[in-house]
């Protein structure tokens, strides 16, 4: 996976390869069903593709005023490569573009490399969901990044 990657809007194209990645990196992944959600009026979705192939991707949801990210996803072998630091560069633009005030988000409290990636850009830790994620059992931080 060494070649140029490219951020650019999901598509209906994208949704098995995404699907396939949520497979991957999630115990808990989206269906591809679910998936088609940021392709609506609702939400927005940015995929990272090398060649031909979807390296990475993260969506978000629309409230009033905010951006709710869902996921943002890596494939093992495409990950320091800057996709992730690129599809939250396009999330905020999106936000920004919308009038959004802020972006949350909910992350594993044992997820580091989540929790650095977000700190470095902008993200604050605000508080926690107790249990949030079901497998493993695990608290969510909830961040928040003012735009």
């Amino acid at each position: 996976m060494n070649e140029p990657q490219t951020v650019i809007r999901l598509s209906r194209e994208h949704l098995a390869q995404v699907s396939a990645l949520e497979r991957l990196c999630f115990s808990e992944p989206w269906s591809e069903n679910a998936l088609e959600l940021l392709l609506g009026d609702a939400a927005i979705g940015f995929v990272c593709v090398a060649g031909s192939h979807v390296v990475a991707y993260g969506g978000m949801l629309w409230a009033p005023d905010e951006g709710q990210i869902t996921n943002v996803a890596v494939h093992p072998n495409a990950r320091r490569r800057g996709c992730a630091r690129a599809i939250l560069s396009a999330l905020t633009e999106a936000a920004r573009a919308r009038g959004a005030l802020q972006i949350s988000l909910e992350v594993r409290e044992s997820n580091a490399a989540a929790i650095a990636l977000y700190e470095r850009d902008g993200y604050k830790t605000v508080g926690k969901r107790k249990n949030f994620y079901r497998n493993p059992r695990e608290d969510a931080l909830i961040m928040i990044r003012n735009i």
